[in-house]
C-alpha cells in the first residue's frame, strides 16, 4: 500500500487559495478515478473536482468553509501502488469546471453520479431523497431545481398529505370551537456562512463600505410598452420566446448610456482609473438555489430585442443550473436587477463592483393617473437605481434615467 496526495490545482483567475464548498466523499470511501470528490469555490462559482486516481480516502483537507492554498494537500488516498501513474501536474483533466460534463460522472463505489448543483444535492440529502430517482430535464440529464421541486411535490408532498389525511381519520377532527395547543420552542439553527453566501456577504460589505451610494427613483408609464409587448407576443408561436419588459428596458438602457458613458463604466481601484466602455456587457442579477449570481450578456449593444431576450433567458437559466461558462459570470459594465412580481414599490440596490451603476426594476401595477385633467388607469412601474457618487454626479444619473423613461414611455423610439 502507498499514499497519494491530491493537491488543490490552480483553478484559474489568479487565485492562490480556495474555499471548500462541499464534499461528496467521506474518509473511508473507496473512490474511482474521475469520481467527483467535491466542490471548491472561486469568486464566480462552485468548481467540481474529480479524483485523479482510484483509492481509499484516508484524509480530507478540512470541512466546508475552510480555506486551502493552491498546491496544498486536498485529499489523501491509500492506493495499492499500481494506480498512481503520472503526477498530478500531468492530469489537468482531473479538474472539472462548473459546466455540465459531457458524460455523467460516477460517484464512490462506481455508481452513476447524478448531475446537479451542490444546493440541490444538499437538499436531497437533508430530505433523504435518492437523486437517481429524479428525472432531469437539463443538459445531459442534469437535475434542475424545477425537476427536484416537482419530484418533491409529487412524492414527498403527496405522501405527507396522505399521512395527514390518515391521521385525521384515525384521531378525528378537533372539537368545534377548540384550538390546538401550541408549545413554545427554543430551537436555534446555526448556519455556517460559507461558499457563495460568504462571497456574496464579502462583496456586499465591500461595496457598501467603499462606495458612496445614492439611489434615484422614477415612476414610468409603461402602458404603451406593455401593449407593444403583448402585440409582439401574439405573433409568436413558441411560448418560450415570449417577451418580458426586461429586454425592452435593456435596449433603452443601451441607448441611454451612449449619451451618458459615465454610467456604463468600471472603476479600476489599483490604477485609480475609470474605464468608460463603448460596449455594453449587461449584467443580469439572478437568484439561484446557491445564492445571487450576475450572469452577463456580452455585447448587448449589438442585439435586437428578440436576441437580447433569448440571451437573458439563456444566461439566467445557465446560472441557476450551474451550466454557465466562467467567462459569462464576469466582465459586466452595468447591471439590471429585478425581483419581478416581488419587486415592491422602491428598492435600494447595491452596486455590483467594479461597476458604477445598477438599474433596479420594481413591480408594474395598474393605478389611476391624472392625464390632461382626466383620471385614467395606466400601467406604472418604478425604476430604483443606484450610482457611485464618486464618479457619477446626481444630475447625470437623473438625466440618464429620464432618457430611459422617455424611451420606455414612447417605445417606438427605442428602435430608432
Amino acid at each position: 500500500m502507498s499514499e497519494y496526495i491530491f493537491k488543490l490545482p490552480d483553478l484559474g483567475e489568479g487565485m492562490v487559495e480556495s474555499e471548500i464548498g462541499e464534499w461528496f466523499i467521506n474518509v473511508g470511501d473507496q473512490v474511482a478515478e474521475e469520481d467527483v470528490v467535491g466542490t471548491m469555490m472561486t469568486d464566480k462559482a462552485a468548481v467540481e473536482l474529480s479524483s485523479p486516481i482510484t483509492g481509499k480516502v484516508i484524509k480530507l483537507a478540512g470541512e466546508p468553509g475552510d480555506i486551502v492554498a493552491v498546491g496544498a494537500a486536498l485529499v489523501v488516498f491509500e492506493t495499492d501502488g499500481a494506480d498512481v501513474g503520472a503526477p498530478l501536474e500531468a492530469r489537468s483533466s482531473a479538474v472539472e469546471n462548473h459546466r455540465a460534463p459531457k458524460s455523467a460522472p460516477t460517484g464512490p463505489n462506481g455508481q452513476k453520479r447524478v448531475m446537479t448543483s451542490p444546493a440541490i444535492r444538499r437538499r436531497a440529502r437533508e430530505a433523504g431523497i435518492d437523486l437517481s430517482a429524479v428525472p432531469g430535464s437539463g443538459s445531459g440529464g442534469r437535475v434542475l431545481r424545477k425537476d427536484f421541486d416537482a419530484f418533491v411535490g409529487n412524492t414527498v408532498g403527496g405522501g405527507h398529505a396522505r399521512d395527514r389525511s390518515e391521521s385525521d381519520r384515525s384521531h378525528g377532527a378537533l372539537p368545534h370551537g377548540s384550538a390546538p395547543t401550541i408549545a413554545p420552542t427554543t430551537e436555534t439553527k446555526e448556519i455556517k456562512v460559507i461558499g457563495l453566501r460568504r462571497i456574496i456577504a464579502e462583496r456586499m460589505s465591500t461595496a457598501s463600505r467603499e462606495i458612496p451610494h445614492f439611489t434615484y427613483v422614477e415612476e414610468i408609464d409603461i402602458t404603451e410598452l406593455d401593449a407593444l409587448r403583448q402585440h409582439l407576443n401574439s405573433k409568436k408561436t413558441d411560448q418560450s420566446e415570449r417577451l418580458t419588459p426586461l429586454p425592452f428596458l435593456g435596449l433603452a438602457l443601451i441607448r441611454a448610456v451612449q449619451e451618458f458613458p459615465q454610467c456604463n463604466a468600471t472603476y479600476d481601484k489599483e490604477r485609480n482609473t475609470i474605464l468608460q466602455h463603448g460596449a455594453v456587457h449587461l449584467g443580469i442579477a439572478t437568484q439561484t438555489p446557491d445564492g445571487l449570481k450576475v450572469p452577463v450578456v456580452h455585447h448587448a449593444e449589438a442585439m435586437s430585442v428578440d436576441e437580447l431576450a433569448r440571451e437573458i433567458r439563456r444566461v439566467s437559466e445557465a446560472a441557476r443550473n450551474n451550466s454557465i461558462k466562467k467567462e459569462e459570470l464576469g466582465g459586466s459594465t452595468i447591471t439590471i436587477t429585478s425581483l419581478g412580481k416581488l419587486g415592491g414599490i422602491v428598492s435600494t440596490p447595491v452596486i455590483n463592483m467594479p461597476e458604477v451603476s445598477i438599474i433596479g426594476v420594481n413591480r408594474a401595477i395598474e393605478k389611476p393617473i391624472v392625464m390632461n385633467g382626466q383620471i385614467a388607469v395606466r400601467t406604472m412601474m418604478n425604476l430604483s437605481s443606484s450610482f457611485d457618487h464618486r464618479f457619477v454626479d446626481g444630475y447625470d444619473a437623473a438625466a440618464m434615467i429620464q432618457r430611459v423613461k422617455e424611451m420606455l414611455e414612447h417605445p417606438a423610439t427605442i428602435f430608432l
